[in-house]
């Protein structure tokens, strides 16, 4: 039947033109497909509909209002506070040419609208999962579109949840067709796309241990402006206590904290803005002329190699754009476009061009611009402002880091952690405990082991542009596969995006030895934990689906006189979702007992965001129907909320019962169709044959048919009965009591395994599965319903 299941896969991925159709129909056969008795659920679970990308089809345009507000508090204090320290970073050695000011105004200005406004909110934010982004996302958008998923329980016939549209052949189609094949067909691109996500995710998660670094002490160091006694020992140990003030807030959840923050951010953004307008007007209106991207030249021709080098400082300016984009499952598309066209990017441009004028007259003061360039009466208001900011900056990668976690988490790329969603009116609002505390220790490791902006800012920018390269390379594979965009405005992109990002990350390599080897020894860290997990994951998830137990032998054991009956319901957990785990082997043998209802229960997270309530459920009867026992899949969203456990009991068997009635309604039509006599023929003149008979043999026939009538109702009557004793049968023995069976796995290498793999299973896996938490804790299993089987896999 895996076979089968593969095979099905084969025949839906060679016609995509007839997604659409399938999918609208896949609703109304789904009763049929589970009388035809497949032995797999995978084609029911894959019949999703209904979905709606979050704020895009459907605009609640006071929700969006209200969201827009929001993010400016989470989603843009690490953009919005560059303004500190670009352009110090930036003229490390000072400014050799009164127009070079002129040059940097031109690179920042065109590097924020190409990068941060035309490709994050623009381009990139069109390519959310349902309203989910980040780098798991593109990953889960294109393994929709191509069979070229990793994750153990994505079948192929998963991708008829997603939101395939019918298409017209044409040259679009064709090469689309091509890609797709090309890395269908290629084992090392399925290896290198999951590869590429989780180097991806790591960087992000990267960035939101550097951001709160850079963020609170740029603004703290501020205070030696008013106080020249402050010292760089007090600047970093202030620093410290403020970011674990930070984290401490992340439990209240990004509703809260982002109601709290944004205000002060909006203030922030029209302090700089009006600070920007004052010194644009005082000191050098004429710097409105950077707008000619010929100083952006001049500045190279004059500076050549040190020009390179300062890209480095220049592209602290677009520090937190992946943010726009990872934050948007904790609020819209249109709200992030509202408040970024409207707000942010209007106060970035007069925040930065109000500097370049200040510096345009006062070119001895680069290190200490943002501060010098206030004016005086304004100086402890913006200083408190600033500070408050840059606290709030360390938000926007915060809440990034949280919502790619969740979702490479859903999709079994990263050990298993507690997610909590802090709000029931925004969906992918949350906050996971344990990474939180994780990153506060790293932020404080950080700020103290580095004490100064300089070298964080070289890892800093390392970590954002690397990010913003992947996010390029897998939006192209969108735009090919998915958009069928057409081939000139894909070079397009590459030429004006791609080559702007590559030409800025070859600047930073320079600084490796600086201070930006700190990504990548981050990222390698947790690329080896992703990737430790994941592929111990899908091995153990191969193992039991090559040794599952077949149905003959499940009917055995059912059947077997030394087998009890006991009275309750029991949930056996297993992550197959074609077949019986083999540990229900091991608990026959040694347990000859089973409760009077069954159910086997898979909890399969589908590549999409979410999974409407009423198909969240999948039900598969055993048979024969005297056993009790039912197969049932619980497929999630990687963005949906878990429901409490005695919610979920409740709902399973409603479901439960709904399955039954609704089978014995099909089995009762079936019975009457079968046995309803044919119509009478009809002659060429119109007439039945029925009329040329006599009376006595109509009277006959209508007796005969009387008396198969009666048959029928008795009969109908009796599989009513027999359904509805089978309900009153779940619902009492639910009411009697629900044990939940879980198998708590040991794995081990194989005999004979190399080293690297003894290594990987024995220690790196182990050691993350026994210090993090069950399965059943992220579940919520009550632990007085709970029993636990053991037994040892060798992969």
């Amino acid at each position: 039947m895996a076979a089968e299941n593969r095979d099905l896969g084969a025949d839906h991925q060679a016609c995509p033109e007839n997604d659409e159709e399938e999918a609208i129909s896949s609703s109304s056969t789904v009763i049929e497909g589970k009388l035809r008795r497949l032995d797999s659920l995978d084609l029911e679970s894959s019949g999703v509909r209904g979905h709606e990308s979050k704020g895009v089809v459907k605009r609640d345009w006071e929700a969006i209002l209200h969201l827009a507000f929001q993010s400016i508090g989470v989603v843009y204090g690490d953009i919005g506070t560059s303004p500190l320290y670009v352009y110090a970073s930036t003229f490390t050695s000072g400014i050799g040419h009164e127009d070079d000011v002129l040059g940097v105004l031109s690179l920042i200005f065109y590097t924020i609208t190409f990068i941060p406004l035309i490709k994050y909110v623009f381009i990139v934010l069109r390519a959310n999962d349902n309203g989910e982004g980040g780098t798991f996302a593109l990953y889960s958008l294109i393994c929709r579109y191509a069979k070229v998923s990793l994750i153990p329980g994505q079948q192929a016939e998963d991708k008829q949840v997603s939101n395939f549209r019918l298409e017209i052949p044409g040259n679009r189609l064709n090469r689309a067709s091509k890609v797709r094949n090309a890395l269908e067909r290629s084992p090392f691109s399925k290896y290198f796309l999951l590869f590429v996500t989780m180097l991806g995710t790591s960087m992000v998660i990267g960035d939101g241990v550097l951001t709160p670094c850079i963020s609170v002490l740029s603004a703290v160091g501020g205070i030696k402006e008013a106080d020249h006694s402050m010292t760089e020992g007090r600047i970093v140990i202030i620093s410290v206590a403020i970011l674990i003030c930070l984290f401490f807030v992340q439990r209240f959840g990004t509703d809260k904290v982002g109601y709290t923050f944004a205000p002060v951010i909006l203030v922030w953004f029209l302090f700089n803005a009006g600070i920007g307008v004052h010194n644009f007007i005082k000191y050098d209106p004429t710097v409105a002329k950077a707008i000619n991207p010929k100083y952006v030249i001049d500045y190279f021709s004059r500076n050549k190699t040190d020009a390179w080098r300062s890209l480095g400082g220049v592209v602290l300016a677009i520090t937190g754009a992946e943010a726009l984009f990872a934050d948007v499952g904790h609020f819209t598309v249109p709200s992030i476009q509202i408040s970024m066209c409207l707000v942010t990017f209007p106060s970035l441009v007069l925040a930065y061009t109000g500097q370049a004028s200040y510096l345009r007259k006062n070119m001895g003061h680069v290190p200490e611009t943002f501060y010098k360039s206030i004016p005086d009466p304004l100086y402890w208001p913006m200083f408190v402002v600033a500070v408050a900011a840059s606290i709030i900056a360390s938000q926007a990668m915060i809440s990034a880091t949280f919502s790619i976690i969740q979702q490479s988490l859903a999709l079994g790329c990263f050990p298993r952690v507690k997610v909590v969603h802090t709000s029931t009116k925004y969906e992918g609002q949350v906050y996971i405990p344990e990474v939180n505390y994780l990153l506060m220790g790293a932020c404080v490791a950080v700020t103290l082991g580095f004490r100064t902006t300089d070298k964080i800012g070289n890892a800093y920018g390392i970590a954002v542009v690397f990010v913003m390269v992947l996010t390029s390379s897998l939006l192209v594979l969108v735009m090919v596969m998915i958009w069928k965009t057409h081939i000139l405005l894909i070079l397009l992109y590459i030429a004006m995006i791609g080559s702007v990002e590559l030409v800025y990350f070859s600047s930073l390599l320079e600084k490796l030895d600086k201070g930006g080897y700190l990504p990548f020894a981050l990222a390698f860290l947790l690329v080896t934990v992703m990737g430790t997990w994941n592929y111990v994951y899908r091995k153990r998830y191969i193992y039991e689906l090559d040794n599952k137990v077949s149905m003959e032998k499940l009917k055995e054991l059912a059947l077997d006189m030394n087998v009890k009956r006991l009275p309750g319901l029991a949930l056996f957990y297993s992550e197959l979702v074609q077949g019986i785990p083999p540990l229900f082997d091991l608990y026959i043998a040694n347990v000859p007992a089973l409760h009077s209802v069954l159910v086997f229960l898979s909890i399969k997270t589908l590549p999409i965001s979410k999974v409407p309530d009423e198909e969240r459920f999948l039900f598969r009867r055993v048979q024969p129907p005297e056993l009790a026992v039912f197969r049932c899949v619980a497929r999630y969203g990687y963005t949906d909320v878990r429901e409490d456990q005695e919610s979920f009991e409740r709902v399973l068997v409603e479901r439960l019962k709904g399955f039954i009635r609704e089978e014995g309604m099909m089995v009762i039509k079936t019975t009457t169709t079968t046995t309803t006599p044919t119509t009478t023929n009809t002659n060429t003149t119109g007439k039945t044959l029925a009329e040329n008979d006599d009376t006595k043999g109509s009277e006959e026939d209508r007796s005969a048919d009387k008396v198969e009538e009666d048959t029928d109702k008795n009969e109908e009557r009796k599989n009513e009965e027999i359904v509805e004793r089978e309900v009153e049968k779940v619902e009492r023995e639910w009411k009697t009591g629900v044990v939940h069976l879980f198998g708590e796995n040991e794995v081990v290498a194989a005999k004979g395994s190399n080293l690297g793999k003894k290594i990987m299973i024995n220690y790196g896996y182990n050691i993350l599965r026994k210090n993090l938490r069950q399965r059943d804790e992220v579940l919520n299993i009550p632990h007085k319903r709970l029993l636990k089987v053991g037994m040892t896999y060798e992969l």
